[in-house]
């Protein structure tokens, strides 16, 4: 009989596997995109429903019927511009030259950073610059998750620097939904922090098979190298952290923006959630991280020609 072999598990992509630094994902690159609007926005986890809907991929055998699709549902409440950040590009690359805070910050954004209350300058004064982006907060006070204290990150804006700059004038004291940022049908990316699992050994973390009954040292043991070996790599199976690490999932695509959390709410509210009271959104498939997890959806970098860029018809949401 053969011997079997399988191919590796666990990729080697991302090394090492530690634990994430923050729960707030860093996004290293933004789309382009010609309008003058935040080209991101964050989102918290509330759960999974099914839905019936009329398909109109253009390829598919199914096309004009009804099938069913896994959603997530993501609530939304609005965020605030805590600051606009100037930047300057040089030899070696962009870098910081001036940041404006706004004058109608919550109470609550002290919990996370300390805020000048008057600005010395105002956002007209900055006139040598290449580049606009915004602070952001969010407000979990609004949401059930039982969190006052909101996240605060950078987003990128779209457009000329010179529209950048006015469309962050008009907004720093204003709230912003998730409908000003996104449209039903388009792509988008997703940065979360998966869920965390804590120490694991090689069996679940890089899922090789049990070793014959008769092991003398342990079943549940990988081989840390081939015999003669002076050294053990980095590729060899070993114990450690497992999940809470950052991920990025390429072309979720939003099929619904909602406005009555009463139509998805389950009875009770979403386990280890509770109950959806902002706007909220529905993509298809999974994302990545528990229930309250923050996650930042942003323009999608590299987008599929065959996902029809308008949202399929809802016939049922399956709470």
């Amino acid at each position: 009989m053969p011997s079997l072999r399988y191919p590796r598990h666990g990729s080697l992509q991302y090394w090492p596997r530690k634990r994430a630094d923050s729960q707030v994902p860093r996004i290293r690159s933004w789309a382009a995109n010609n309008t003058a609007k935040l080209l991101g926005f964050p989102g918290y986890k509330a759960g999974m429903l099914h839905a019936i809907v009329i398909d109109n991929i253009k390829e598919s055998k199914t096309k004009g019927e009804q099938i069913c699709y896994p959603l997530t549902v993501v609530e939304c409440p609005s965020v605030k511009i805590a600051s606009v950040v100037f930047y300057k590009k040089d030899f070696f690359g962009s870098h910081m030259i001036a940041s404006i805070n706004s004058t109608k910050n919550d109470k609550e954004l002290s919990r996370t950073i300390s805020v000048a209350k008057n600005p010395k300058k105002k956002i007209e004064d900055i006139i040598d610059f290449d580049d606009v982006r915004v602070l952001v907060y969010t407000q979990p006070k609004l949401t059930t998750i039982g969190k006052k204290k909101p996240e605060l990150f950078e987003l990128a804006l779209g457009g000329k620097k010179e529209d950048k700059l006015k469309w962050a004038i008009e907004h720093i004291d204003k709230e912003i939904t998730v409908k000003d940022v996104f449209k039903p049908g388009q792509q988008m990316d997703a940065h979360a922090i998966t869920k965390g699992h804590g120490r694991q050994g090689v069996v679940k973390r890089f899922g090789i098979g049990l070793k014959s009954h008769k092991s003398e040292k342990g079943r549940r043991k990988g081989v840390l190298t081939s015999e003669g070996a002076g050294k053990v790599t980095y590729t060899s199976n070993q114990a450690g952290q497992m999940g809470y690490h950052q991920r990025f999932q390429h072309n979720i695509w939003l099929l619904n923006i909602g406005e009555k959390p009463e139509d998805i709410n389950p009875s009770g509210g979403f386990h280890r959630y509770g109950v959806v009271r902002n706007n909220y959104i529905l993509v298809k498939g999974s994302v990545q991280g528990p229930a309250k997890r923050m996650v930042i959806f942003t323009e999608a970098i590299r987008q599929k020609k065959n996902i029809p860029r308008d949202a399929p018809k809802l016939i049922k949401v399956i709470k």
